[in-house]
């Protein structure tokens, strides 16, 4: 299934919210309406975005909570999956 323009710019409003870019949500929201999204749409977008955010941050709240001493690598060591 191919997604049609305003359907990707509805996805990329969303993601925007999660990814905290506020220079993306401006960027998006214009090219979502110049691609036919109304009002109501974009708002649904930017809502939908701000669960996916809401659940992401309370998971890793709960997940660095359980996080011990132990179990700390330190950021950029060699073989670290982040930041290296």
């Amino acid at each position: 299934m191919e997604l049609n323009e305003k359907v990707k710019e509805l996805v990329a409003v969303g993601a925007s919210i999660t990814a905290n870019c506020q220079p993306c949500l401006q960027y998006h929201v214009e090219k979502a309406q110049a691609n036919g999204a109304d009002s109501g749409e974009v708002q649904a977008a930017i809502e939908v975005g701000k669960q996916v955010r809401k659940g992401a941050s309370a998971k890793m709240d709960q997940f660095s909570s359980g996080m011990k001493e132990t179990n700390l690598v330190t950021a950029g060591a060699a073989g670290s999956p982040c930041c290296g």
